[in-house]
């Protein structure tokens, strides 16, 4: 694995234990991360199952925020800057019920570059679309499963 993956994974680590325990509960990893795209995977355990043994709706919505969001971190950081983000709302599709371990990704780094630099430049907070694909790759290959568009809303400032 790539130093900049293991320390990806690390820091989601660290916030999902220290911020959000249930992040860190379903165990996701970063498995690519580019400056456009993030991919994350979660295992298909008793921890993220329903009881009729596909990935839980809200484990799929803890990938899809974390596809849809981490970027803003990553990007934040190598910026320099501080970014406040939050999700004004989600729309899921669930297509296929996945009964093994899911991917999540989210091609949406130009939009949240965007973001970003129009926040800087007017002192506003920016509301965008981001989208998240979710796959079965080991039972369904590149077939979604799932589809999430989430509003993203980002405030960033300057570091002092």
């Amino acid at each position: 694995m790539p130093e900049s993956l293991r320390k990806a994974n690390w820091g989601l680590k660290l916030f999902a234990w220290r911020y959000i325990p249930l992040i860190g509960f379903c165990s996701p990893k970063i498995v690519s991360m580019s400056n456009n795209s993030l991919e994350v995977t979660m295992p298909h355990s008793w921890r993220t199952k329903n009881h009729l043994g596909s990935i839980y709706f809200g484990a799929l919505a803890i990938g899809a925020d974390l596809a849809g969001a981490f970027l803003v971190f990553s990007k934040a950081k190598a910026l320099g800057v501080n970014a406040n983000f939050a999700f004004k709302d989600v729309k899921g599709e669930f297509l296929k019920r996945p009964e093994a371990q899911v991917h999540f990704r989210s091609d949406d780094g130009a939009v949240i570059d965007q973001m970003i630099q129009q926040s800087l430049a007017s002192g506003e907070r920016i509301n965008e679309t981001v989208n998240v694909i979710v796959t079965c790759p080991s039972l369904y290959g590149d077939e979604p499963m799932a589809k999430f568009s989430l509003t993203l809303s980002v405030k960033a400032k300057a570091k002092r």
